[in-house]
């Protein structure tokens, strides 16, 4: 059996293409590494660069990208609606198969040690987290790349690799290891951001919502909309079809339309068997039914 590994990494750049195709050929020239997605957002200013290889060769392509991205972006100019603290501002590794979850720490830390080595501030998250209050992005990140400066005055902020500093220019980086998230966008028709602030309130766990829903909401400049954007952060649990029709049926007791979702990088295959079953009413739909399956071997 092959080993299996994922990254899906973030960085701090949308727009420039230019900079972001530098950072694509970084990666893809990594051996053993296949790129699945490179997913560029220019209202949020991010992309999410999505690989799978072996552990060795997925760490390989993490420290590859990342070093491009450190050299290219510079925080200090940075400006984007999507939440940010880093040049390169989340890595997180998932096990996918052959892989164990103390594997996956292992390269996690490695990869932290790297960045700590090119002199930008670490934090663990997630199962590689060192502290109970790092444990959720949503708390380190907490104010931004714009908190750092005050951030790195206190020690209760110290990073878990690299200096105990600000830096101006590669802000700081979070990594970890993970279960399957799936980031899934719902874009309404409407430029009205407190009604997507309404939304998203009500569909987060934190203030009462879907129990594995985080959720923010956005504009999108280009396109004259607002986005509610959620991470699922288990998917067994709170579905796509779930986390989108409850969505909707906000949306619509505030009169506004859905107008588009999507969904950023890659999704298990068994996050779509429910997708199935509920979108097409296949109730018994598994994922052995699908042709491709069986080339994985």
């Amino acid at each position: 059996m092959k080993r299996i590994m994922l990254c899906e990494l973030n960085v701090s750049e949308g727009r420039d293409e230019a900079k972001i195709e530098e950072m694509r050929r970084a990666l893809s020239g990594t051996d053993g590494v296949t790129v699945i997605e490179v997913n560029s957002d220019a209202d949020h200013n991010r992309s999410v660069f999505s690989w799978i290889g072996s552990p060795e060769d997925v760490l390989a392509g993490a420290k590859n990208v990342s070093s491009k991205a450190i050299e290219l972006i510079d925080m200090s100019a940075h400006h984007g609606s999507h939440p940010r603290m880093g040049a390169v501002d989340v890595a997180p590794f998932v096990p996918v198969r052959g892989v164990s979850t103390e594997e996956a720490l292992a390269v996690a830390r490695e990869y932290g040690k790297f960045l700590g080595g090119l002199g930008v501030p670490v934090f663990y998250y997630e199962d590689a987290a060192t502290r109970p209050e790092r444990k959720n992005l949503a708390d380190i990140r907490k104010g931004q790349y714009e908190a750092l400066p005050t951030k790195m005055k206190d020690e209760a902020w110290r990073p878990d690799e690299g200096p105990f500093a600000f830096v101006p220019k590669s802000g700081a980086a979070v990594t970890g290891v993970r279960f399957p998230l799936i980031a899934f966008n719902v874009n309404l028709r409407t430029n009205d951001l407190s009604v997507g602030k309404e939304i998203a309130k009500r569909m987060r766990f934190s203030s009462g919502g879907l129990r594995y829903c985080r959720a923010i909401a956005l504009e999108l400049e280009e396109k004259g909309m607002i986005q509610v954007s959620m991470n699922l952060t288990n998917y067994e649990k709170t579905s796509i079809p779930l986390a989108f029709d409850f969505v909707k049926s906000l949306a619509d007791n505030y009169g506004v339309g859905v107008a588009e979702s999507e969904l950023v990088g890659p999704v298990p295959l068994a996050a779509l068997e429910e997708v199935v079953r509920h979108c097409l009413r296949v109730r018994s739909f598994t994922a052995e039914q699908v042709i491709e399956n069986y080339l994985l071997g």
